[in-house]
């Protein structure tokens, strides 16, 4: 296959596993690309791309945007909280006008679910999903499953448990989908309270208990609590949390065998896992974010190739 099945990446759902594999693949020819002395390919010089955050984000907008530049493509990038947003202009319009000003692609994060879809079918450009709502975060996704094959060799047949803030996390549902097309097993593990009702009609088994859980896994994916979405409280004090829920080098060490530990970012130390796990061998946090780059060059690579068409 040598080209991707999709012309957006709004959700891993609409993916094939040979997609999948083709991302990887490419992603692993951009990462011998970054690791030179001169870390540019001239691929997209004639492709321009507009990264629309209509959310705050810092690693996701800073990977995107260097992956893009890396490609040699026309990069405008665009603030939502210093826009015409503010004053009551709709998405498309807001788009239409920058895709007015002979744009190819766009990276979009926004705070509604569906966003992005919405605007693959009412804009004429190629839409890629860099987090909508609490719904998919397809990019996240492909750098974990990324990162997982480059240290265990493989995705397939592995266990990997997703722990935390499974309820209001997109980069839980997306890396559950990447994870059980490529044939791993899944579990998430965290609070009740954090656990969406629908999961198991995921295909995933719940965990509540984390050392039951960290027995069992290969990989262990830790999300963060995201304070930021949660208007009532979910669990009694982030202390408890902390305690049920977070990962110690000690709960590690006393493991019967040794597991690779991931976190999407950005990490609360103390809480999910604490600074000597973050920063421990066992580690892979800032692989992940060295692939993100590969990975995000090799999406909008792919996606590009199809528009030059």
């Amino acid at each position: 296959m040598s080209e991707l099945s999709v012309n957006h990446l709004l959700g891993i759902k609409y993916l094939k596993e040979q997609d999948i594999q083709l991302i990887f693949e490419t992603a692993d020819q951009f990462k011998e690309v970054i690791n030179r002395p001169i870390k540019k390919v001239p691929s997209l010089r004639d492709i321009t791309i507009a990264n629309l955050f209509f959310e705050n984000s810092t690693r996701t907008k800073l990977s995107f945007e260097l992956a893009e530049k890396r490609l040699s493509a026309d990069v405008i990038n665009f603030s939502a909280s210093q826009s015409s947003v503010k004053k009551g202009e709709t998405l498309i319009d807001t788009v239409n006008n920058i895709l007015s000003m002979k744009v190819d692609m766009v990276v979009m994060r926004h705070p509604n679910p569906g966003a992005g879809v919405f605007l693959s079918k009412n804009v004429n450009a190629s839409i890629v999903n860099a987090g909508d709502g609490a719904h998919e975060h397809p990019t996240q996704a492909l750098l974990d499953s990324y990162s997982i094959r480059e240290k265990l060799g493989d995705v397939a047949g592995k266990n990997v448990v997703i722990v935390g803030d499974i309820l209001h996390s997109r980069v839980a549902l997306s890396n559950i989908f990447a994870l059980k097309l490529q044939g791993a097993n899944v579990k998430v593990c965290g609070p009740k309270t954090l656990l969406p009702k629908y999961i198991e009609s995921l295909g995933v088994e719940v965990e509540t208990n984390l050392r039951n859980a960290l027995e069992w896994c290969d990989v262990a994916n830790m999300l963060r609590v995201q304070n930021e979405r949660m208007d009532i409280s979910y669990f009694p004090s982030t202390r408890e949390y902390a305690q049920q829920y977070g990962v110690t080098k000690t709960l590690l060490d006393s493991l019967n065998k040794e597991i690779v530990i991931m976190h999407p970012g950005p990490i609360n130390r103390g809480v999910e896992i604490t600074s000597d796990v973050a920063d421990s061998k066992q580690s892979i946090i800032l692989n992940q974010v060295e692939n993100g780059v590969a990975v995000r060059m090799a999406v909008i690579y792919l996606l590009a190739s199809k528009i030059k068409k």
